[in-house]
C-alpha cells in the first residue's frame, strides 16, 4: 500500500467533496450533512486524504463545546475506489490521537439503523452502541433523533 498523508480538511476541500459525496453514498442525498461552515470554522480536528481537487477520504470531527471532554465525529467518507484500504480507520485512529491529546476522554458518532457496514466498523474500533428508545433489527436506536423517522445508532468509545 501506498503512503497515505493525512492533512487537515481545508475550505478548498469543500468544492470536490459536496460535488461527489452523494455518489460515494450510492446516490443518497447525504451533501447537506458536509455543510461548508465544517470546512470554513470546524475544522481544527478534521481531516482529509488526498488533494483538495481528488480526495480520497475524509473525516469530520470536533471536540464539543458543551463537554470538552467529549469528541464527536460528525462525518466520514473514502471513495468507493479507495475502500477496503483502511483509509478510515486511520482517519479515526488520527482523530482519536489529536483529540486525546486536547483532552478528550471519549469519543461520540451516529449512524442511520440501516448502515450495517457502519456499525460493525464503528464495533470493529471499540465503540459501544449506546441505549436507545427503541430498537431496529435488534439494534438500539434513538428515535426520531436526527428528525422525525430519522432513528439512529448512537456510539461512544472512551479514549
Amino acid at each position: 500500500m501506498s503512503a497515505h498523508i493525512i492533512r487537515p480538511l481545508v475550505s478548498l476541500d469543500y468544492e470536490f467533496l459536496s460535488s461527489v459525496v452523494d455518489d460515494w453514498w450510492g446516490g443518497r442525498p447525504v451533501r447537506a450533512l458536509v455543510h461548508r461552515i465544517f470546512f470554513d470554522h470546524l475544522n481544527a480536528s478534521s481531516f482529509a486524504i488526498g488533494p483538495s481537487d481528488a480526495v480520497q477520504a475524509f473525516l469530520i470531527g470536533f471536540v464539543s463545546q458543551s463537554d470538552p471532554k467529549v469528541a464527536y465525529i460528525h462525518f466520514v467518507g473514502v471513495s468507493p475506489a479507495a475502500r477496503a484500504g483502511g483509509l478510515a480507520r486511520m482517519l479515526y485512529e488520527h482523530f482519536f490521537n489529536v483529540v486525546s491529546a486536547q483532552g478528550c476522554t471519549e469519543v461520540r458518532s451516529i449512524t442511520s439503523a440501516v448502515n450495517t457496514g457502519s456499525i460493525a466498523f464503528h464495533r470493529k474500533l471499540g465503540f459501544t452502541l449506546l441505549p436507545g428508545s427503541g430498537e431496529i433489527g435488534g439494534v438500539p436506536v434513538t428515535l426520531d433523533y436526527a428528525g422525525e423517522g430519522q432513528h439512529r445508532v448512537l456510539f461512544r468509545k472512551a479514549l
